[in-house]
């Protein structure tokens, strides 16, 4: 499986729409919820890493923005 956020994602869709079918084992079914489980924390992982780094990214230019804002209220 490719290691992007999109090919986990769906891999995900994937084991949700597997376990929405009736004809999968119990067996089966457990370690379809385990790799999904797996798969959400992975993916929750990624998503708080990319907030992060928008935060971090906001605070680095925010001075820049708020400069040019503060101009164009001045004219």
């Amino acid at each position: 499986m490719e290691d992007t956020f999109e090919a986990k994602l769906k891999r995900l869709q994937e084991i949700v729409t597997l376990l929405d079918q009736s004809n999968v084992s119990l067996d089966e079914s457990i370690k379809l919820y385990e790799e999904g489980m797996e798969l959400a924390v992975q993916l929750r992982k990624i998503l708080d890493e990319a907030e992060l780094k928008i935060i971090q990214l906001n605070s680095k230019y925010k001075d820049q923005f708020e400069t040019k804002d503060s101009e164009n209220s001045n004219k």
